[in-house]
Protein backbone atom coordinates (compact mmCIF):
# COMPACT_ATOMS: atom_id res chain seq x y z
CA UNK A 1 0.00 0.00 0.00
CA UNK A 2 2.52 2.41 0.85
CA UNK A 3 4.32 1.73 -2.19
CA UNK A 4 1.30 2.47 -4.63
CA UNK A 5 0.48 5.73 -2.52
CA UNK A 6 3.85 6.44 -3.81
CA UNK A 7 3.66 5.26 -7.05
CA UNK A 8 0.32 7.28 -7.39
CA UNK A 9 1.86 10.68 -5.81
CA UNK A 10 5.03 10.62 -8.47
CA UNK A 11 2.21 9.72 -11.34
CA UNK A 12 0.04 12.73 -11.03
CA UNK A 13 3.24 14.87 -10.80
CA UNK A 14 4.31 13.33 -13.79
CA UNK A 15 1.50 13.99 -15.62
CA UNK A 16 1.81 17.51 -14.53
CA UNK A 17 5.28 17.37 -16.26
CA UNK A 18 3.68 15.53 -19.29
CA UNK A 19 1.52 18.33 -20.52
CA UNK A 20 -0.26 16.73 -22.98
CA UNK A 21 -3.34 17.39 -24.37
CA UNK A 22 -6.40 16.89 -23.14
CA UNK A 23 -8.65 14.47 -25.39
CA UNK A 24 -11.00 16.72 -27.18
CA UNK A 25 -14.58 16.47 -26.52
CA UNK A 26 -17.79 17.69 -27.89
CA UNK A 27 -19.30 21.53 -26.30
CA UNK A 28 -22.14 19.04 -25.30
CA UNK A 29 -20.87 16.03 -24.02
CA UNK A 30 -18.89 15.41 -20.27
CA UNK A 31 -17.49 12.01 -19.20
CA UNK A 32 -17.41 10.35 -15.67
CA UNK A 33 -15.45 7.71 -14.58
CA UNK A 34 -16.73 5.45 -11.51
CA UNK A 35 -16.19 2.62 -9.72
CA UNK A 36 -19.60 1.32 -8.36
CA UNK A 37 -21.01 -1.50 -9.79
CA UNK A 38 -24.10 -1.32 -7.97
CA UNK A 39 -25.10 1.78 -9.47
CA UNK A 40 -24.21 1.65 -13.11
CA UNK A 41 -27.39 1.20 -14.14
CA UNK A 42 -28.88 3.59 -12.24
CA UNK A 43 -26.23 6.21 -12.95
CA UNK A 44 -27.10 5.40 -16.49
CA UNK A 45 -30.82 6.04 -16.41
CA UNK A 46 -29.78 9.34 -14.85
CA UNK A 47 -27.38 10.21 -17.87
CA UNK A 48 -29.85 9.47 -20.31
CA UNK A 49 -32.43 11.80 -18.40
CA UNK A 50 -30.55 14.44 -17.98
CA UNK A 51 -29.79 14.15 -21.76
CA UNK A 52 -33.70 14.72 -22.59
CA UNK A 53 -33.77 17.60 -19.91
CA UNK A 54 -30.34 19.39 -21.15
CA UNK A 55 -29.23 17.85 -24.54
CA UNK A 56 -25.82 17.52 -22.68
CA UNK A 57 -24.58 13.82 -23.45
CA UNK A 58 -23.37 12.46 -20.60
CA UNK A 59 -20.87 9.39 -20.91
CA UNK A 60 -20.66 7.16 -17.67
CA UNK A 61 -17.84 4.80 -17.76
CA UNK A 62 -17.61 2.44 -15.26
CA UNK A 63 -13.94 0.62 -14.38
CA UNK A 64 -13.68 -2.00 -11.73
CA UNK A 65 -12.79 -3.33 -9.03
CA UNK A 66 -11.47 -0.44 -7.30
CA UNK A 67 -7.95 -1.26 -7.56
CA UNK A 68 -8.34 -1.39 -11.66
CA UNK A 69 -10.07 1.99 -11.10
CA UNK A 70 -7.39 3.37 -9.14
CA UNK A 71 -5.09 2.15 -11.67
CA UNK A 72 -6.58 3.48 -14.94
CA UNK A 73 -6.97 7.21 -12.78
CA UNK A 74 -3.24 7.02 -12.36
CA UNK A 75 -2.35 6.19 -15.90
CA UNK A 76 -4.70 8.67 -16.86
CA UNK A 77 -3.25 11.72 -15.20
CA UNK A 78 0.40 10.40 -15.63
CA UNK A 79 -1.08 11.51 -19.84
CA UNK A 80 -2.76 14.14 -18.42
CA UNK A 81 -6.15 12.01 -20.20
CA UNK A 82 -8.58 12.34 -16.85
CA UNK A 83 -12.30 12.91 -17.67
CA UNK A 84 -14.35 16.00 -16.80
CA UNK A 85 -15.79 13.81 -13.77
CA UNK A 86 -14.05 10.96 -11.31
CA UNK A 87 -13.96 9.56 -8.04
CA UNK A 88 -10.44 9.73 -6.05
CA UNK A 89 -10.47 6.45 -3.91
CA UNK A 90 -7.45 7.18 -1.20
CA UNK A 91 -6.61 9.22 1.62
CA UNK A 92 -6.99 12.87 1.82
CA UNK A 93 -3.09 13.83 1.50
CA UNK A 94 -3.61 11.71 -2.15
CA UNK A 95 -6.79 14.23 -3.05
CA UNK A 96 -4.28 17.21 -1.75
CA UNK A 97 -1.86 15.77 -4.25
CA UNK A 98 -4.38 15.46 -7.33
CA UNK A 99 -5.81 19.26 -6.50
CA UNK A 100 -1.85 20.99 -6.38
CA UNK A 101 -1.23 19.07 -9.79
CA UNK A 102 -4.28 20.84 -11.40
CA UNK A 103 -6.20 17.90 -11.75
CA UNK A 104 -9.65 18.80 -9.17
CA UNK A 105 -11.34 21.92 -9.35
CA UNK A 106 -12.11 24.20 -6.29
CA UNK A 107 -16.23 24.01 -6.43
CA UNK A 108 -16.57 26.51 -3.25
CA UNK A 109 -18.09 29.58 -5.63
CA UNK A 110 -20.47 26.73 -7.10
CA UNK A 111 -21.40 25.59 -3.43
CA UNK A 112 -21.29 28.49 -2.09
CA UNK A 113 -23.79 30.59 -5.18
CA UNK A 114 -27.79 31.06 -4.44
CA UNK A 115 -26.47 32.02 -0.85
CA UNK A 116 -25.50 28.56 -0.20
CA UNK A 117 -28.64 26.44 -2.18
CA UNK A 118 -26.11 23.84 -3.07
CA UNK A 119 -24.13 23.52 0.13
CA UNK A 120 -27.09 23.54 2.57
CA UNK A 121 -28.89 20.70 0.79
CA UNK A 122 -26.14 18.35 1.42
CA UNK A 123 -25.25 17.10 4.55
CA UNK A 124 -22.67 19.15 6.24
CA UNK A 125 -20.34 15.85 7.41
CA UNK A 126 -20.37 14.68 3.75
CA UNK A 127 -19.22 17.56 1.99
CA UNK A 128 -16.75 18.08 4.77
CA UNK A 129 -14.81 15.05 3.86
CA UNK A 130 -14.46 17.08 0.43
CA UNK A 131 -13.35 20.45 2.46
CA UNK A 132 -10.02 21.63 2.95
CA UNK A 133 -9.88 24.17 5.95
CA UNK A 134 -7.52 26.69 6.37
CA UNK A 135 -4.22 25.57 7.71
CA UNK A 136 -4.55 22.19 6.65
CA UNK A 137 -1.81 19.87 7.00
CA UNK A 138 -1.39 19.11 3.00
CA UNK A 139 -1.46 22.88 2.32
CA UNK A 140 -4.35 22.58 0.08
CA UNK A 141 -5.95 26.17 -0.45
CA UNK A 142 -9.50 26.26 1.99
CA UNK A 143 -12.13 25.25 -0.63
CA UNK A 144 -14.45 22.15 -1.29
CA UNK A 145 -12.76 19.85 -3.89
CA UNK A 146 -15.30 17.36 -4.28
CA UNK A 147 -19.11 16.18 -4.55
CA UNK A 148 -20.74 14.00 -2.13
CA UNK A 149 -23.40 10.83 -4.06
CA UNK A 150 -24.00 9.46 -0.50
CA UNK A 151 -23.40 8.74 3.24
CA UNK A 152 -23.00 6.25 5.82
CA UNK A 153 -22.79 5.48 9.26
CA UNK A 154 -21.90 2.27 11.62
CA UNK A 155 -24.74 1.49 13.99
CA UNK A 156 -26.03 -1.89 15.93
CA UNK A 157 -27.98 -3.61 14.08
CA UNK A 158 -30.38 -6.57 15.51
CA UNK A 159 -32.13 -9.58 14.77
CA UNK A 160 -36.22 -9.35 15.43
CA UNK A 161 -36.99 -13.05 15.34
CA UNK A 162 -33.80 -14.26 17.66
CA UNK A 163 -34.36 -11.68 20.18
CA UNK A 164 -38.51 -12.49 20.67
CA UNK A 165 -37.14 -16.42 20.75
CA UNK A 166 -34.87 -15.40 23.92
CA UNK A 167 -38.16 -13.06 25.04
CA UNK A 168 -36.62 -10.22 24.25
CA UNK A 169 -39.54 -7.55 23.18
CA UNK A 170 -37.49 -4.69 22.61
CA UNK A 171 -34.30 -3.56 21.59
CA UNK A 172 -31.71 -2.54 24.42
CA UNK A 173 -31.93 1.17 25.76
CA UNK A 174 -28.39 1.06 28.09
CA UNK A 175 -25.23 -1.08 28.07
CA UNK A 176 -26.74 -3.09 30.83
CA UNK A 177 -29.80 -3.79 29.09
CA UNK A 178 -27.43 -5.21 26.47
CA UNK A 179 -25.38 -7.18 28.78
CA UNK A 180 -28.83 -8.89 30.01
CA UNK A 181 -29.81 -9.28 26.78
CA UNK A 182 -26.92 -10.96 25.52
CA UNK A 183 -27.26 -13.50 28.91
CA UNK A 184 -31.01 -14.16 27.55
CA UNK A 185 -29.76 -15.19 24.06
CA UNK A 186 -27.22 -17.43 25.82
CA UNK A 187 -29.33 -19.48 27.96
CA UNK A 188 -30.80 -20.33 24.58
CA UNK A 189 -28.03 -20.96 22.55
CA UNK A 190 -27.72 -18.16 20.41
CA UNK A 191 -24.45 -16.13 19.76
CA UNK A 192 -24.96 -12.68 21.25
CA UNK A 193 -22.31 -10.28 19.30
CA UNK A 194 -20.67 -10.62 15.91
CA UNK A 195 -18.55 -7.79 14.34
CA UNK A 196 -15.35 -7.57 12.10
CA UNK A 197 -13.21 -7.15 15.22
CA UNK A 198 -10.24 -8.71 13.28
CA UNK A 199 -10.12 -5.34 11.72
CA UNK A 200 -8.52 -2.84 13.53
CA UNK A 201 -10.83 -0.04 12.36
CA UNK A 202 -13.60 -1.37 13.74
CA UNK A 203 -12.27 -1.81 17.40
CA UNK A 204 -10.99 1.63 16.59
CA UNK A 205 -14.46 2.85 15.59
CA UNK A 206 -16.32 0.61 18.23
CA UNK A 207 -14.06 1.92 21.55
CA UNK A 208 -14.21 5.66 20.13
CA UNK A 209 -18.05 5.61 20.25
CA UNK A 210 -17.89 4.81 23.27
CA UNK A 211 -14.81 7.16 24.33
CA UNK A 212 -16.71 10.12 23.26
CA UNK A 213 -20.26 8.89 25.28
CA UNK A 214 -18.08 8.12 28.33
CA UNK A 215 -15.85 11.48 28.36
CA UNK A 216 -17.47 13.58 25.63
CA UNK A 217 -15.40 14.86 22.33
CA UNK A 218 -13.41 17.38 24.18
CA UNK A 219 -11.39 14.87 26.36
CA UNK A 220 -10.89 12.27 23.80
CA UNK A 221 -9.31 15.06 22.07
CA UNK A 222 -6.90 16.54 24.95
CA UNK A 223 -5.88 12.85 24.79
CA UNK A 224 -4.57 13.13 21.20
CA UNK A 225 -2.77 16.59 22.14
CA UNK A 226 -0.90 15.08 25.49
CA UNK A 227 -2.72 16.70 27.88
CA UNK A 228 -4.83 13.88 29.46
CA UNK A 229 -3.31 10.32 29.50
CA UNK A 230 -4.94 6.61 28.66
CA UNK A 231 -4.70 5.75 32.05
CA UNK A 232 -6.87 8.31 33.21
CA UNK A 233 -9.96 6.52 34.57
CA UNK A 234 -12.53 7.63 32.29
CA UNK A 235 -10.30 5.85 29.36
CA UNK A 236 -9.61 2.76 31.60
CA UNK A 237 -13.44 2.56 31.48
CA UNK A 238 -13.40 2.70 27.95
CA UNK A 239 -10.91 -0.65 27.75
CA UNK A 240 -13.55 -2.47 30.92
CA UNK A 241 -15.66 -2.52 28.56
CA UNK A 242 -14.86 -4.94 26.50
CA UNK A 243 -13.42 -6.81 29.59
CA UNK A 244 -17.11 -6.77 30.69
CA UNK A 245 -18.49 -7.89 27.35
CA UNK A 246 -16.27 -10.75 27.22
CA UNK A 247 -16.59 -11.89 30.77
CA UNK A 248 -20.40 -12.05 30.26
CA UNK A 249 -19.89 -14.13 27.17
CA UNK A 250 -21.24 -11.52 24.61
CA UNK A 251 -19.16 -12.17 21.92
CA UNK A 252 -19.41 -14.92 19.43
CA UNK A 253 -16.55 -17.66 19.52
CA UNK A 254 -13.31 -16.09 17.43
CA UNK A 255 -14.44 -12.77 16.96
CA UNK A 256 -10.84 -11.15 17.48
CA UNK A 257 -9.69 -12.63 14.65
CA UNK A 258 -13.12 -12.32 12.10
CA UNK A 259 -12.71 -10.42 9.25
CA UNK A 260 -16.07 -7.98 8.44
CA UNK A 261 -17.41 -9.93 5.54
CA UNK A 262 -17.65 -12.92 7.77
CA UNK A 263 -19.08 -11.17 10.26
CA UNK A 264 -21.83 -9.44 8.21
CA UNK A 265 -22.08 -13.31 7.05
CA UNK A 266 -22.65 -14.48 10.52
CA UNK A 267 -25.71 -11.95 10.82
CA UNK A 268 -26.99 -12.45 7.68
CA UNK A 269 -27.88 -16.24 8.01
CA UNK A 270 -28.82 -15.46 11.80
CA UNK A 271 -25.97 -16.61 13.38
CA UNK A 272 -25.73 -14.10 15.74
CA UNK A 273 -28.48 -11.65 17.49
CA UNK A 274 -26.49 -8.47 16.96
CA UNK A 275 -24.00 -7.25 15.04
CA UNK A 276 -21.82 -3.83 14.32
CA UNK A 277 -22.26 -2.49 11.33
CA UNK A 278 -22.51 -0.01 8.45
CA UNK A 279 -25.29 1.37 6.36
CA UNK A 280 -23.93 -0.25 3.64
CA UNK A 281 -24.99 -3.48 4.95
CA UNK A 282 -28.62 -3.21 3.95
CA UNK A 283 -27.14 -4.38 0.09
CA UNK A 284 -25.45 -7.35 1.93
CA UNK A 285 -27.78 -8.88 4.00
CA UNK A 286 -30.19 -8.16 1.35
CA UNK A 287 -28.31 -10.55 -0.94
CA UNK A 288 -27.47 -13.41 1.20
CA UNK A 289 -31.18 -13.33 3.18
CA UNK A 290 -33.69 -11.27 1.77
CA UNK A 291 -36.33 -12.35 4.19
CA UNK A 292 -33.70 -11.46 7.11
CA UNK A 293 -36.20 -9.33 9.88
CA UNK A 294 -33.72 -6.66 11.32
CA UNK A 295 -33.73 -3.18 12.98
CA UNK A 296 -31.23 -0.64 13.47
CA UNK A 297 -30.23 1.53 16.94
CA UNK A 298 -26.91 2.90 18.19
CA UNK A 299 -24.96 1.55 20.28
CA UNK A 300 -26.87 1.22 23.86
CA UNK A 301 -24.58 4.23 26.12
CA UNK A 302 -23.29 3.63 28.97
CA UNK A 303 -23.36 7.36 30.64
CA UNK A 304 -25.93 9.83 29.85
CA UNK A 305 -23.54 12.81 30.53
CA UNK A 306 -22.42 12.82 26.88
CA UNK A 307 -24.19 11.85 23.13
CA UNK A 308 -23.40 8.37 21.69
CA UNK A 309 -21.22 9.61 18.36
CA UNK A 310 -21.49 7.36 15.52
CA UNK A 311 -19.26 6.92 12.85
CA UNK A 312 -20.14 7.95 9.67
CA UNK A 313 -18.29 6.97 6.11
CA UNK A 314 -17.46 9.47 3.83
CA UNK A 315 -19.46 7.84 1.25
CA UNK A 316 -18.98 7.94 -2.68
CA UNK A 317 -17.81 11.44 -3.87
CA UNK A 318 -17.08 12.68 -7.19
CA UNK A 319 -14.31 15.36 -8.20
CA UNK A 320 -14.15 17.58 -11.48
CA UNK A 321 -10.92 17.71 -13.67
CA UNK A 322 -9.82 21.67 -13.49
CA UNK A 323 -8.43 20.71 -16.55
CA UNK A 324 -11.71 19.83 -18.43
CA UNK A 325 -12.90 22.41 -21.12
CA UNK A 326 -16.30 21.40 -20.42
CA UNK A 327 -15.79 22.30 -16.62
CA UNK A 328 -18.65 24.07 -16.13
CA UNK A 329 -21.08 21.82 -17.43
CA UNK A 330 -19.66 18.88 -15.24
CA UNK A 331 -20.34 20.92 -12.19
CA UNK A 332 -23.53 21.80 -13.41
CA UNK A 333 -24.39 17.93 -13.95
CA UNK A 334 -23.52 17.12 -10.37
CA UNK A 335 -25.92 19.87 -8.98
CA UNK A 336 -28.49 18.26 -10.49
CA UNK A 337 -27.38 14.97 -9.64
CA UNK A 338 -27.17 15.41 -5.83
CA UNK A 339 -31.05 17.44 -6.39
CA UNK A 340 -32.70 15.55 -4.05
CA UNK A 341 -35.39 13.91 -7.48
CA UNK A 342 -32.15 12.02 -8.55
CA UNK A 343 -31.14 11.19 -4.95
CA UNK A 344 -34.13 9.85 -4.29
CA UNK A 345 -34.27 7.97 -7.36
CA UNK A 346 -30.56 6.81 -6.65
CA UNK A 347 -31.32 5.50 -2.79
CA UNK A 348 -34.25 3.44 -3.85
CA UNK A 349 -32.52 1.60 -6.37
CA UNK A 350 -29.33 1.04 -4.78
CA UNK A 351 -29.90 1.26 -1.04
CA UNK A 352 -27.07 4.00 0.11
CA UNK A 353 -27.93 7.12 1.95
CA UNK A 354 -27.77 9.69 -0.09
CA UNK A 355 -26.22 12.89 0.63
CA UNK A 356 -28.87 14.86 0.12
CA UNK A 357 -30.90 15.92 3.18
CA UNK A 358 -34.27 16.13 1.63
CA UNK A 359 -34.05 12.61 -0.07
CA UNK A 360 -33.81 11.02 3.59
CA UNK A 361 -37.88 12.30 4.17
CA UNK A 362 -39.67 8.94 3.04
CA UNK A 363 -37.19 6.50 4.91
CA UNK A 364 -38.53 3.97 6.85
CA UNK A 365 -37.68 0.50 8.75
CA UNK A 366 -33.66 -0.13 8.30
CA UNK A 367 -32.72 2.71 6.32
CA UNK A 368 -34.64 5.55 8.32
CA UNK A 369 -32.83 3.89 11.30
CA UNK A 370 -29.35 4.81 9.03
CA UNK A 371 -30.31 7.98 8.04
CA UNK A 372 -32.26 9.85 11.47
CA UNK A 373 -28.39 9.55 13.05
CA UNK A 374 -26.56 11.67 10.78
CA UNK A 375 -26.66 14.87 12.69
CA UNK A 376 -25.18 12.81 15.02
CA UNK A 377 -21.98 11.48 13.82
CA UNK A 378 -18.59 11.74 13.98
CA UNK A 379 -15.52 11.03 11.65
CA UNK A 380 -11.93 11.33 12.33
CA UNK A 381 -11.55 12.76 9.09
CA UNK A 382 -13.08 15.47 10.66
CA UNK A 383 -11.90 15.70 13.96
CA UNK A 384 -9.73 18.65 14.75
CA UNK A 385 -6.28 16.22 15.40
CA UNK A 386 -6.53 12.72 15.37
CA UNK A 387 -3.78 10.31 17.44
CA UNK A 388 -0.46 9.14 16.05
CA UNK A 389 -0.66 5.78 14.04
CA UNK A 390 1.54 4.21 16.67
CA UNK A 391 -0.56 4.77 19.38
CA UNK A 392 -3.49 3.65 17.57
CA UNK A 393 -2.57 0.59 16.82
CA UNK A 394 -1.32 -0.05 20.59
CA UNK A 395 -4.15 0.71 21.36
CA UNK A 396 -6.64 -1.62 19.21
CA UNK A 397 -3.96 -4.09 20.00
CA UNK A 398 -4.48 -3.78 23.21
CA UNK A 399 -8.00 -4.45 23.14
CA UNK A 400 -8.10 -7.32 21.24
CA UNK A 401 -5.87 -8.43 24.32
CA UNK A 402 -8.11 -7.36 26.19
CA UNK A 403 -10.89 -9.45 25.02
CA UNK A 404 -9.27 -12.90 25.27
CA UNK A 405 -8.18 -12.48 28.06
CA UNK A 406 -4.34 -11.73 27.98
CA UNK A 407 -4.11 -8.12 29.64
CA UNK A 408 -6.03 -6.12 31.78
CA UNK A 409 -7.55 -2.71 30.90
CA UNK A 410 -4.93 -1.27 33.31
CA UNK A 411 -2.43 -2.88 31.46
CA UNK A 412 -3.39 -2.05 28.46
CA UNK A 413 -4.11 1.56 29.61
CA UNK A 414 0.04 1.77 30.71
CA UNK A 415 1.29 0.15 27.57
CA UNK A 416 -0.49 2.49 25.25
CA UNK A 417 0.33 5.51 27.36
CA UNK A 418 3.82 4.05 27.19
CA UNK A 419 3.70 4.59 23.27
CA UNK A 420 1.58 7.92 23.52
CA UNK A 421 4.89 9.66 25.78
CA UNK A 422 7.81 7.80 23.12
CA UNK A 423 5.71 8.64 19.94
CA UNK A 424 5.21 13.02 21.77
CA UNK A 425 9.25 12.68 22.87
CA UNK A 426 10.16 11.90 19.34
CA UNK A 427 8.06 14.63 17.43
CA UNK A 428 9.40 17.25 20.04
CA UNK A 429 13.00 16.30 18.38
CA UNK A 430 14.39 19.04 16.57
Amino acid sequence: MRRLVSWMFCAVLAGMALGCAQAKKTANEIEVWHWMTDRQDSLQALAERYEQQTGIKVKIALFAPSDSYTQKVIAAAQANVLPDIYGILDKKSIVASFIKAGYVADLTEAFKADNGAWEKRLFAKAINNNRFVEGNVDKVKPGIYGVPLDVSNIQMVYNRALLKRAGIMKPPATFDDFIADAQALRRVGIPPFVTGFGEMWIVDCFASNYAFNIMGEAKVMATFRGEVPYTDPDWIAVFALFKKLADKGVFMEGIVTKGNKYAEQDFALERAAFSFDGSWCVNIYKTMNPGLDYGVLPLPPVSSNFPMRMWDGAGSSLVVNDLSPNKDKAVAFLKWLTAAEQQTYLAEKTNNLPANRDAHRAFTDVLGGFSKVMENTTHPNIWPLNEDPLVVEAFDKGIQAIMIGDETPQQVAGEVQSVKVRQMGRAARP
